[in-house]
């Protein structure tokens, strides 16, 4: 199976190096102060260096400011030339309220490293549509202020150039295979209820020629079922190559509700004859969350007890590592 190319050449951003300025932005809910100080210190503890705006900390509601200001700081770090890369510092909920907001060719002319995920997937999805490699991974808060919180060897494998670098995940990575086979695609996805929520909007993915990523927290088998089924009746299933669920953490009826979420994922795209994983560590994760470039030509093995994920180019623009990364799990 031969996958279509994206709508546009996809846009590289420039790698991360040591030393370089990560942007700390807060696109939806606030946070907790403490949380913050340590992420900041753990971006320095790896060799970065933090930047934000004072404005980060102001609340309205239970959004992290107002609409102004949070579009205005996105788009303010991906303006500065001393901004290497962003890094979101929460999820929550308000991304959607900057679709409408962004000026995207302001922030398409200065293309950096963009890092997030949960409520993020609105603006990962959107700026991947419009032409830009975006990053699902570790956050501020949730994440990197957590010694276990992100994973270090796919960071470095996605935000600093290496090329042809994989996933080898093992049954003892959590990962579980529904569906054998082999795909190419262009790596796409992210949180399961932000992306069935972009449907019927000028912002709705585009999942053509895709290999499909879907991970989610807290919600019961019915309500993934139910998304899943909706993503199916509008077509979005109809052109992808693959499908790779997350650990999908707390998402039960209850402890002894007599049946796996796997079951009722398989129901649904046993049909579609792609290859199709469950269990990959990246977004709402239990540790150690995965770094995923979002945009770049990907192939999926899902066979012999392990499922295979390989980045067959680099997600930036630096020249790749000398070595080929690989991460085995």
């Amino acid at each position: 199976m031969v996958s279509k190319p994206p709508k546009s050449p996809h846009i590289k951003p420039p790698a991360l190096n040591p030393g370089e300025t990560i942007g700390i932005v807060a696109p939806a809910s606030y946070f907790k102060r403490e949380l913050f100080d340590a992420g900041c210190a753990a971006i320095r503890e790896m060799g970065y260096q933090p930047f934000y705006f004072d404005s980060i900390f102001d609340r309205d509601l239970y959004f992290a400011g107002s609409v102004q200001r949070r579009a205005r700081e996105l788009e303010e770090m991906f303006a500065r030339d001393e901004v290497k890369a962003i890094v979101c510092v929460r999820g929550g909920y308000g991304s959607n309220y900057l679709l409408e907001a962004l000026n995207v060719e302001k922030i398409l002319a200065h293309p950096k490293i963009f890092v997030g995920y949960s409520d993020v997937t609105s603006l990962l999805t959107y700026l991947a549509d419009e032409g830009m490699v975006t990053f699902h991974g570790p956050m501020l808060t949730k994440d990197l202020a957590n010694a276990d919180g992100w994973e270090v060897t796919s960071w470095q494998n996605a935000l600093t150039g290496a090329n042809e670098w994989e996933l080898n995940l093992g049954r003892d990575s959590g990962i579980k295979l529904l569906a054998e086979g082999s795909a190419e695609g262009i790596f796409y996805g992210g949180c399961l209820s932000m992306l069935v929520a972009s449907l019927g909007t000028p912002y709705e993915i585009d999942t053509a020629g895709c290999l499909l990523f879907l991970e989610d927290i807290g919600a019961k088998p019915y309500q993934v079922d139910r998304m899943l089924m909706q993503l199916k009746l509008a077509g979005k299933f109809e052109d992808v190559h693959g499908i790779i669920f997350g650990e999908m953490v707390d998402c039960f009826q209850d402890k002894n509700q007599g049946f796996m979420l796997e079951e009722v994922v398989s129901r649904i795209v046993e049909e579609l004859n792609v290859p199709v994983a469950y269990g990959l560590r990246s977004g709402h994760v239990t540790r150690g969350n995965i770094t995923l470039p979002i945009g770049i030509r990907t192939s999926l093995t899902v066979g012999d007890g392990r499922v295979n994920l390989k980045f067959l180019e680099a997600a930036t623009t630096a020249a790749p590592i000398l070595s080929v990364a690989k991460m085995d799990q």
